[in-house]
């Protein structure tokens, strides 16, 4: 959860000291893996579980310190956003019961939690991207009000050069701009802990690295953003770009962005990771620290604050973790790959699969870097988050398999085999694994339960809007009853409430974003076929910047061509601009649906281009509003009969 006792870096004195600080740090860590120091011949797992907090329509409610107010359970701890939440699992010693004690855990807190959510009239939805999340939910108002998170939204802002640029291509294509890092918010994730001994972390680290992509192949849970179809696991790309700080114009250097795979196989000690980021990475936030030769010469543990500072500003996505339990040092290896959702027993089976491959791979082989190049590994982990079971693998043996085929053949075998060796009960070797099992031979994990219900819908003539809400609606209800999500129903429209809360909706909830434009120089006779092979009744016109500057109605295409002989005589070459309504009026996607209502209304307009930072990003128009009402009054004359 990070330390939150935290300053911005604004002071280079200051800076320079917490440096010199966080390299102590590192020398104290070696000094006390040199002299045996840190804990040995225990195995523990622990994790994350990280949460939406949604409104009655699916819709992120900002509600987080509200519902922390009623909370006593201290595992409970903000996030990024008032709408995210996130709590710790106890940790567990591996083996036996371990994976159900885990499950029973996170159904418990998740339990108290939806008890929580429900006091102050929210819902909890886990999910890898909120389906119904906007980008005005992301403003910096909904940012939680610690110390932290500004801290750090201003020294990653402060090392850009202007807003940060976003761009991730899947089926559909997504490109915006945002001036702060509350883009990270739309992420939620269900982080694994797994404590090694310290003389065989280079090993077991270099395996999670090696599993990375075909476990995230099966547990993919993040296909959309903005409703565009993107990665399968988009979170990826998109935790990447939020906190990316290159530059474009260094395209030359070979840079690492500060959320990365990595570059290369750990040889020998867990310190070269954080040397490397060290060394890669400038220090971006400070806090107080105790000098940890002092606390050792003291008999003391120290808690190398600085070194963990630093390494919170730094998202690997198998990073390495100090830590102090009981009094004694460790090193974990904390896994940020898995996805929240789509269930608590899926949560559970991707750990399974994660742990049982660590376990069983470490154990196989004495040294998996003479068997596979990092970069083939890394290449792994970028095509599995594109497209999940559909991505082609490399693997050790120097095969390249279809991910569900060297899931099912190889990876389950191996994990089963590390699972059972760690003495892990035979029966949750089954379940959690046969949750595995059953999900790739389907095909259906997450990602796809998502794409497949969103196609479904489509067919039935929605708005994207109903799709997105019925797909967070849907979600919820199948969480609660505990099923794996291979074995949900699809969503459907029926499960939509976005209707029945019209006055709580916004524009961005209804408008058309696929846009058929003109410039005001081009002729009115394209305008008049865009609206004949479109069968659309308004064109916008825009500049080249995409800026709004007019709108022609169908009705103004008619009186032109009822002019023509006329007004318009002897005039071959008529624009878009003659005829156009100039500045027409227009709205901000957060306008409330009925404030446009009402603007339609009074102004006597059929259609209102919607803007944004003043750029054209989509339209609304009457017939929009007439379809929902039909729909409304539909519901109605229902609901009467019944």
């Amino acid at each position: 959860m990070g330390e939150h006792d935290v300053k911005k870096t604004v002071d280079p004195v200051a800076t320079r000291r917490f440096t010199r600080q966080v390299i102590q740090d590192v020398r104290a860590l070696e000094y006390m893996l040199e002299n045996n120091m840190l804990e040995t011949g225990v195995s523990r797992i622990g994790a994350e579980q990280e949460l939406f907090l949604v409104d009655a329509s699916g819709q992120p409610a900002n509600l987080v310190m509200e519902l922390l107010e009623n909370n006593t359970d201290e595992r409970l701890v903000t996030e990024l956003t008032r709408f995210n939440l996130e709590f710790n699992l106890d940790p567990c010693d591996l083996g036996g019961n371990c994976l159900r004690k885990m499950e029973t855990q996170i159904d418990e807190v998740l339990g108290d939690v939806r008890l929580l959510a429900e006091k102050v009239g929210a819902k909890v939805v886990m999910t890898g991207i909120l389906p119904t999340i906007h980008l005005s939910d992301l403003a910096i108002e909904n940012m939680t009000p610690m110390p932290r998170y500004y801290a750090l939204n201003d020294a990653i802002m402060g090392l850009r050069s202007g807003p940060a640029q976003y761009a991730i291509r899947g089926t559909d294509e997504l490109f915006f701009q945002h001036d702060n890092i509350m883009v990270e918010g739309c992420n939620t994730s269900f982080q694994t802990h797994f404590q090694v001994d310290p003389e065989s972390f280079a090993h077991a680290y270099n395996v999670a690295q090696l599993v990375a992509a075909p476990v995230l192949a099966a547990a993919a849970n993040s296909p959309t953003l903005f409703g565009k179809r993107l990665w399968k696991e988009t979170r990826i790309a998109l935790f990447q770009q939020a906190v990316d700080t290159r530059s474009s114009n260094l395209y030359l250097r070979e840079m690492s962005p500060r959320v990365h795979f990595g570059t290369c196989w750990v040889n020998e000690s867990v310190t070269e990771l954080y040397k490397e980021d060290i060394a890669r990475f400038r220090v971006i936030m400070t806090s107080d620290y105790d000098d940890p030769f002092v606390e050792l010469r003291e008999g003391k543990i120290p808690k190398l604050r600085a070194l963990g500072v630093h390494n919170g500003t730094v998202y690997r996505w198998n990073r390495a973790i100090y830590g102090v339990s009981g009094g004694k040092p460790h090193i974990r290896i904390e896994n940020r790959i898995l996805p929240s959702g789509p269930s608590v027993v899926d949560e559970v089976a991707n750990a399974a699969l994660w742990f049982g491959l660590v376990l069983g791979l470490t154990r196989k082989y004495d040294d998996i870097r003479p068997l596979m190049e990092f970069d083939e590994a890394q290449s792994n982990f970028v095509a599995a988050s594109r497209l999940g079971m559909g991505s082609q693998l490399k693997w050790i043996d120097g095969g390249r398999y279809p991910a569900p085929e060297l899931i099912l053949d190889k990876l389950i075998p191996m994990a089963r085999e590390g699972l059972s060796g760690a003495g892990i009960d035979a029966a949750d070797v089954d379940r959690y694994l046969g949750v595995i099992k059953e999900r790739v031979e389907t095909r259906m994990n997450g990602a796809q339960w998502q794409l497949e219900s969103l196609a479904a819908m489509k067919k039935e003539g929605s708005t994207r809007a109903e799709r997105l809400d019925a797909l967070v609606a849907a979600t919820i209800a199948r969480q609660e009853t505990g099923a794996p999500g291979h074995e949900w129903g699809l969503a459907s429209l029926a499960e939509s409430t976005t209707l029945k809360r019209l006055r709580e909706t916004r524009v961005e909830h209804y408008m058309s974003t696929d846009l058929f434009t003109v410039h005001q120089d081009e002729a009115v006779e394209f305008v008049a076929v865009l609206m004949d092979w479109r069968d659309i009744r308004h064109v916008v016109v825009e500049d080249y910047n995409h800026r709004l500057v007019g709108l022609v109605p169908h009705r103004r295409i008619l009186r032109y061509l009822s002019e023509r002989d006329g007004t318009f005589a002897g005039n071959d070459d008529v624009t878009v601009k003659d005829i156009m309504i100039k500045d027409p009026v227009s709205v901000e996607p957060t306008t409330s649906t009925v404030e446009a209502i009402k603007i339609m209304r009074d102004r006597k307009v059929g259609a209102l281009p919607v803007t944004r930072d003043g750029q054209l990003v989509g339209i609304i128009t009457e017939s929009d509003f007439s379809r929902i009402a039909g729909k409304l009054l539909d519901e109605r004359l229902e609901s009467e009969g019944q």
